[in-house]
Order: C-alpha cells, then structure tokens, then sequence
C-alpha cells in the first residue's frame, strides 16, 4: 500500500491538508457511488490515495514538493513534502494542481565501476599457478619456483619431492667444483713446507724495508704456485657458488610458502605435512644442525688444521650447528627441508671423495699430514701469530707510505724550481767585481 512519508522535520499543519485531501476525494467517491460495503468502501479510498499521488506524479508546476514511499511508513530524513497553498483543502481540479505541483527524487549516483578480477589459472593438477599468484618470473629465485612447480606439475612430483630433487640436481652439478676444490686444497697442503719458506722469506725482506728482496720472494712464490698448480682461489669455488643457489633456494622457498601455495599445506611428508609453518617438534632444525656438524668433522681435518695454526678455526666450524640452530627454529619446513637435504649430500659427497680409489679417480692426492715442529713457522698460538701478522701490516704499511713520500719528493725536485741548498752564494761576490771594473 502506498503512504506518505513525512519526516520529523516537517510541519504537521501542512501535512494535515494533504490528509484531508485525501480524506475528501474519500468522501467524495463514496457519497458519488453509495457503496455500502466496507470492504468496498476501503478499497475505493485507496484507489482515491493512488489517485492523488497519480496526480502529482503528473504535474509539473515549480515550487511545491511531494515524497512518498511505496508500502512503508516509516519517515526517511531524506524526504519531504512542501506545500504552498491556500490553507482550506482544495476543491476542484485547478485547486488540486496547485496544491500538488511537483514531485522531484534526489539526483541517483552513478553506479561504482565493479573491480576487473583476472581469471585465476589452474595447473594441469587444477592448482593455481605461480604466476597467479605473482611468484616465478626471471630472477634467480624465480627460476628455481618455476623449476619446483615443473618437477612438482609435469613429473608429478609432492611438494617435499620436487625439493629434495631440485636440490640432488643443483648439489650434482656442483659437484665438479667440489672435486677441483679438493685437488687444489691437496696440492696446497702437500706444498706447504716449501710455500712457508717463501713467505717467512717475503717477511722478513718486508720488515727489513728491503723491497726489492721482497718483491723477489714475492715473485719465487707465484712461480712455485704456478708449477704446482696451486691457487688460493680455487679453494674459494665453492662456496662462491654455492652461495648464490643457497640465497635462491632460500628466498624462493621461502616466498612460497609466506603466498601461500595453496599445495604446500598438505605438501610435506610425515610429522611436517605443512610446508608454509615452521616445525612443531623442531626435529627439522635439530637433523638440520646434526647434519652440518657431521659434515664439519668429516671434511675438516682437525690434523691438518692443528699443523697449520688454525685451531681457532677448527672451534669456530665446530660452533657453527649450535649458533645456526637459534635462527633455524622459526623458518619454514619448506625451507628447513631444502637446508636439510643439502647437508645429506654434503655429508655423502665428503664421505665420497675419502674412498681411496675415488681419489685417485679424481686425480686428488693423498694427504701428507705434517709435523708441526718441522715446519719453517712454529705453532705460536692465535695471540702470537695475530700480533706478529699485526706488525707485518704496519711495518708494510710504513713502507708504502714512504715510497710514496719518495715519490711525490722526486716528482717535485723534478719539475720545481732548483731548491737553495746552501747559506752564502759565491756568485755574489763574483758579480760585485765585474760591476766595479765596468764602473772604471
């Protein structure tokens, strides 16, 4: 049923003109009609209400305003009626136009424009892809997260599989680096006696302030590398690059499991099945810190590093597992599964390349363990040998700033006027007697 809407603001007086317009036109139609009926005469009153409103609806005169609001009567803020009228109710059709001119709606807003969501797409085993969910792309860790989602989609691969293949496959092709290594580090300690006595040699020039004899030592020294094929460098091969697969494998592991893909919930295998969440149990981080340390004392010689002075770092690799363990407890299983995997093969390369015939395979010699009171540089400790490497700094230092004060000395005697070297200038004397015998 249609009704008036008339809210607080609004004055009342007015409002009961329009009620009695109504209540007229009511009257009006009954007494014209005779109906007896009540029910008939209810209706009829309503068909003269939708009358009344029909009519203003139609008119269009300036100045007067009618809301209404279909089957309610509850006031609306928004709405009001104005009248600007004679104050008796109006009589006949002119009376009526000009008590209801116009009815004007608030101005409706433009529809907002709805958000454009792109199509998610689905794998061939009906998963999001990495795409969708902004992973992938170009980068090093975006190739690997496309090389996981390969063995994971096309080999058909879980999720904990596709990471432990993709780490035998990286660790595999590493592994002709690991054998260079080894041969290099072979060379250099079996050499070791004959390279001390160059750099005791070196130093020794050095602290003199004799450069030239250092020089010359220093020279001896890269040509006895040289034959031996031995570089300092090439110990460094590894881990220069492993590092960069390390930081990939952990940054996009990582990226995909803070997404989430959706797949690595139920992903993982055994006590950790969500690979997104760190270890409940935090047997992860503790097989990942055993591992480490295991492949630590099987591919450290402690007899070589004892023979060396190195025994610091022979504690500081040994405390390596139990500073990392602290950091390895909140990362993702996803993660800890990869770290985890590398250290096994790790630990199985090591133990590889120890086999006797596999190092003569791979062209790796034999170990020569040295004793430490026969090598030209006794053990002195950590406190004696930083010290003594302290004073070959400064007193090299000293020597560079000296040559250098040299040279900048040279370069401006050079081209500089000729410096005065001496208090009297016998040429005064000489010239005060040629200008007296020019007088005369």
């Amino acid at each position: 049923m249609a009704a008036f809407v008339i809210p607080r603001a609004v004055n009342f007086a007015k409002i009961r003109h329009v009620t009695t317009v109504v209540s007229v036109f009511h009257n009006c139609e009954a007494r014209s009609k005779n109906h007896t009926s009540v029910r008939h005469h209810s209706l009829s009153a309503r068909r003269s209400h939708n009358n009344v409103l029909r009519l203003a609806m139609s008119t269009r005169s300036p100045g007067v305003f009618l809301a209404w609001r279909a089957a309610s009567t509850t006031p609306d803020p928004n709405t009001f009626v104005k009248y600007s009228g004679p104050s008796t109710p109006p009589q006949s059709v002119q009376e009526k136009e000009s008590f209801v001119s116009e009815v004007t709606l608030e101005d409706i807003p433009a529809p907002p424009e709805l958000p454009v969501v792109e199509p998610e797409l689905l794998n061939a085993l009906g998963e999001p892809t990495l795409q969708s969910l902004g992973l992938g792309g170009w980068t090093p860790p975006g190739i690997l997260q496309n090389c996981m989602e390969f063995l994971h989609v096309d080999c058909a691969l879980p999720w904990w599989g596709a990471i432990m293949t993709g780490t035998l496959v990286a660790r595999f092709v590493m592994f002709p680096l690991v054998v260079k290594a080894q041969q290099n580090s072979a060379k250099m300690n079996n050499n070791l006696p004959q390279m001390q006595v160059l750099q005791m040699k070196m130093s020794e020039a050095r602290q003199s302030g004799n450069q030239l004899d250092a020089a010359r030592y220093a020279q001896e020294l890269m040509v006895f590398m040289r034959e031996k094929d031995i570089s300092p460098f090439k110990n460094m091969l590894v881990p220069l690059a492993q590092a960069p697969i390390f930081i990939s494998f952990f940054v996009g592991l990582r990226k995909m499991a803070n997404a989430p893909v959706e797949s690595f919930h139920t992903g993982g295998i055994f006590w950790f099945t969500d690979l997104t969440v760190c270890d409940p149990y935090y047997i992860l981080p503790v097989i990942t810190s055993l591992t480490l340390w295991a492949t630590i004392e099987v591919g450290t010689d402690t007899a070589r590093l004892s023979s060396q002075n190195m025994h610091l770092m022979k504690y500081v690799l040994r405390a390596m597992p139990i500073i990392i363990f602290p950091f390895t407890m909140n990362f993702p299983a996803a993660v800890l599964c990869y770290w985890m995997s590398s250290n096994f093969i790790s630990l199985v390369q090591v133990a590889f390349l120890k086999i006797p015939s596999v190092r003569e395979y791979c062209n790796i010699e034999n170990l020569i363990t040295h004793d430490p009171n026969s090598l030209p540089r006794k053990n002195k400790g950590f406190v004696k040998g930083f010290k003594e490497s302290w004073d070959n700094m400064k007193v090299t230092k000293e020597m560079e700033e000296r040559a250098r004060f040299n040279d900048s000395q040279f370069q401006k005697y050079g081209e500089g006027p000729i410096p005065k070297t001496y208090k009297f200038d016998p040429t005064r004397q000489r010239n005060a007697v040629a200008a007296k015998k020019r007088d005369k």
